[in-house]
């Protein structure tokens, strides 16, 4: 039977894909020589390596039916695809699988479904692909695509690879590379967003709401531009190790509300710019093992998030972190992990890794560059009580109470200093019973080498100076001492000092313990 086709005449190449067609069979036009088959050069191949974008699109379209037995598919190497690819809309049934291409202009697959698409090592200028379903895998592994992919609310019911690849941002030729750190620390008008080609333009991948049910394989890749994945779930989770992100905007990678089976930033990925994955949900681990994050402000957002597990080992971290009001399952950190800056107020965790002393914790939970909060100092010590480590968490509550008496006003500082000489704010109780101690030893030595005259003559008694110092201690007389006997000359000033000094010790002795059994530990 005699086929027809849409088109007047075929180039050589064209007519080699279209009779290969119906039976997936591979075409390779690549000559051997590997610096003439790199897509760069492209644009100097001939016809005889030459295809229409409308032919691919012609015969992806149902032009050319599969042969009986066989699995239509476009299988092509080494071919330079001239004119868009529009294939948006469409549903397409054969496989799309382009290995060494050189695509000058813009591959579409806006609303189509698809059942796999493979662009390998290609050389492409846009990729649109919005409200896709690809039935399968897709694949960019490296490819370099210079004007940025498209991948909104679109689906991948396999895997989703990239790595190796190259992304340019649209908007990244209007940024100069040594500065971008000086753009991000300003934000733009809108005449310059305009004339600098940012806003959308500045994401190399702009996939908000895509959703990836295998594994979203990232390894290796190079982008100049961000990554936004806002609302984007990676069910089988999303792999970027050794990758490489240089932002054009202030943000390398915009993830919030992100949920994900695992993400790794780690071995040797580097980020110059924010990672921001604010309200974002990790079933297993978030890791930033040896990772490199460089930001003119904040080098990672991750707060009102929810992470099974937090590995934060970075290698370098420029710029400050954020883990407000985020829940994590264990976080394993280090003391070298974090930057001068760091929020933690509302953060929970349900257990601590990595070799910290308690000091090294303290200074941790005191970076806050709004000042005191007393929630990090609450949830540090509720994990060392948990662990079974008392003293520890004491030592955590002794110190949050310094750290608010800052905040107090003269009156609450004076009171505050008191409690913390006499008993610790009442984490400190041996206080109280040293202070006793010496106050007994001074009164007893003082008594007994001036004893105080007795007040009634006439009454037999043997004067004692250690119960008669114990008993002016007490703030309610015990022993009948007190009025028995009246100290003389400057023995008085020690009397009123002893009488003083138990009602400060047990005025503090009752406010500390309040405030150790208060349920909240709380200030």
């Amino acid at each position: 039977m005699r086929l027809t086709r849409p088109f007047r005449r075929l180039g050589p190449a064209e007519r080699r894909i279209w009779d290969a067609y119906p039976t997936g069979a591979w075409v390779d036009l690549r000559t051997g020589d590997k610096d003439t088959d790199d897509p760069v050069n492209g644009p100097a191949w001939g016809p005889d390596r030459t295809v229409r974008a409308e032919v691919i699109a012609a015969l992806l379209l149902g032009a050319r039916e599969p042969e009986p037995g066989r699995t239509a598919g476009l299988r092509l190497a080494g071919a330079r695809v001239t004119g868009e690819l529009n294939l948006s809309d469409a549903v397409l049934t054969g496989k799309l699988h382009l290995l060494n291409c050189h695509l000058s202009e813009v591959v579409s697959l806006t609303d189509a479904t698809t059942s796999g698409v493979r662009f390998r090592g290609c050389e492409m200028e846009r990729i649109r692909a919005a409200r896709c379903t690809v039935n399968g895998l897709l694949e960019l592994d490296g490819s370099t695509v210079r004007n940025g992919v498209r991948l909104d609310n679109a689906h991948v019911t396999g895997q989703f690879r990239l790595s190796r690849a190259r992304l340019h941002a649209p908007g990244e030729r209007f940024r100069a590379s040594e500065s971008w750190l000086e753009d991000a620390r300003r934000p733009f008008t809108a005449a310059e967003m305009k004339e600098r080609g940012l806003g959308q333009d500045q994401w190399a991948v702009w996939a908000g709401g895509l959703t990836v049910d295998g594994g979203a394989f990232l390894r290796d890749l190079r982008v100049t531009g961000g990554l936004r994945l806002i609302g984007a779930k990676f069910h089988g989770g999303i792999y970027l190790q050794r990758s490489v992100i240089t932002a054009t905007g202030s943000h390398a990678v915009q993830a919030d509300f992100m949920e994900a089976g695992a993400v790794e930033f780690s071995a040797g990925f580097t980020a110059k710019g924010t990672i921001r994955m604010r309200s974002a949900r990790v079933n297993g681990v978030l890791s930033f093992s040896e990772a490199t994050l460089e930001a003119p402000g904040r080098t990672l957002h991750l707060s009102h998030a929810q992470v099974e597990e937090l590995i934060w080992l970075p290698t370098s971290v420029k710029g400050g972190v954020n883990l407000g009001y985020s829940r994590i399952g264990v976080l394993f950190d280090g003391p070298a992990s974090y930057p001068d800056e760091v929020r933690l107020n509302g953060l929970t965790y349900e257990a601590l890794r990595g070799r910290w002393t308690v000091a090294e914790r303290l200074s941790w939970v005191c970076r806050d560059s709004d000042g005191y909060r007393p929630q990090p100092y609450e949830q540090l010590a509720a994990w060392f009580r948990r662990i079974g480590h008392e003293p520890d968490a004491r030592r955590v509550l002794l110190a949050k109470q310094r750290r608010r008496r800052g905040t107090l006003r003269p009156t609450g500082r004076f009171w505050g200093r008191l409690l913390d000489l006499v008993v610790g704010y009442g984490y400190r109780p041996w206080l109280a019973g040293l202070w006793v101690v010496v106050l007994l030893a001074a009164g007893t030595a003082v008594f007994a080498a001036v004893p105080p005259a007795q007040i009634d003559p006439d009454e037999v008694r043997s004067f004692q100076p250690f119960v008669y110092t114990l008993d002016l201690l007490v703030p309610v007389s015990v022993f009948e001492q007190r009025g028995a006997w009246e100290p003389v000359d400057w023995t008085q000033w020690l009397a009123w000092t002893l009488v003083a000094s138990g009602w400060i010790l047990a005025t503090a002795l009752i406010a500390g313990a309040a405030r150790v059994l208060r349920p909240s530990a709380g200030s």
